[in-house]
């Protein structure tokens, strides 16, 4: 049995798998912002729950904002910013009393999607985050691809490819830079460039025809095209799986190969790009996914 913990900004949800990765029991909680230490007997709460007085001791793992840093062990980059700089495997790791497995939520949705998802079977996988944010996720071979510094597919904070004179130098992002991929394609920036008040609805206003939504509709998937053209000619992988509030949008679909298409440094381009099997449920699933079977080979 495996649990999947998805550790996010406003709720704590845990999903049991058995071997066959069906699902078995699901549990919610509220994240307790602000405190490490309550977020550390949250989770604890939710394993106990999910294993019950049945199910026995399950490998967990734990989809997380940010990651932890190879050179300290300690969580980076986390949105969640009372999880930065602490030790959060070996404090689960004590609490639970079995080892715990740590992965950033975008490397978990790539890891799900290549699992057993959209994207099942295939030896390299792409995995993107579009919606308050922007992530992404490489899986090779079935296995998440970290990286030297735990930053693998962080394309959210490489500079927009080709901007216009509009474009520079770009919105100002949290990172500390300006015109990051994030501050263009994450659903706030769709919004405020529609004038809507969320990323959804300014696509809904743009398949009625209002003109300036279209407008930025337009100039929204032109960036993505050319964002996602860089993670082409970089990777190349076998397919590209959309997550995120704005991948529920059917349109993106149908206009985003061709606007990918005149960006890569190819004679073709046929990379399918795809919505995810299991929708907001895949960070779950990815973190339940990265402790192997039994006999199974560790990634």
């Amino acid at each position: 049995m495996r649990i999947g913990i998805d550790l996010g900004g406003t709720k704590i949800a845990g999903l049991l798998l058995d071997g066959r990765g069906r699902e078995r029991a699901r549990v919610r909680r509220a994240t307790p912002r602000g405190s490490y230490e309550a977020t550390l007997r949250t989770i604890a709460e939710v394993v106990a729950e999910l294993e019950g007085p049945s199910a026995g001791a399950a490998s967990v793992g734990v989809g997380m904002p940010g990651a932890l840093s190879p050179a300290t062990g300690l969580v980076k980059n986390a949105n969640s910013t009372w999880l930065n700089g602490r030790p959060l495997d070996r404090d689960l790791r004590e609490l639970l009393g079995r080892p715990v497995r740590l992965q950033n939520d975008a490397n978990c949705f790539a890891l799900s999607e290549a699992t057993d998802g959209a994207a099942a079977g295939l030896p390299t996988v792409f995995g993107v985050i579009l919606g308050t944010g922007v992530g992404g996720g490489l899986v090779v071979d079935g296995a998440v691809l970290t990286g030297r510094d735990a930053i693998a597919g962080e394309w959210g904070h490489n500079p927009l490819p080709s901007p216009t004179d509009r474009e520079r130098p770009g919105p100002r992002c949290y990172c500390g830079r300006s015109g990051c991929i994030e501050t263009f394609l994450c659903g706030p920036a769709l919004a405020a460039d529609a004038g809507a008040p969320d990323g959804e609805t300014a696509v809904a206003l743009a398949e009625r025809g209002e003109v300036a939504a279209l407008a930025a509709w337009n100039r929204w998937l032109d960036r993505l095209g050319r964002a996602l053209a860089g993670v082409v000619n970089l990777f190349d992988p076998h397919a590209i799986v959309l997550g995120g509030g704005l991948s529920r949008i059917d349109g993106v679909y149908r206009e985003l190969p061709d606007r990918i298409r005149p960006h890569v440094f190819s004679d073709r381009f046929e990379t399918p790009v795809l919505p995810p099997r299991y929708g907001d449920d895949s960070g779950l699933r990815g973190a339940a996914w990265l402790w192997p079977a039994a006999g199974e080979p560790a990634p």
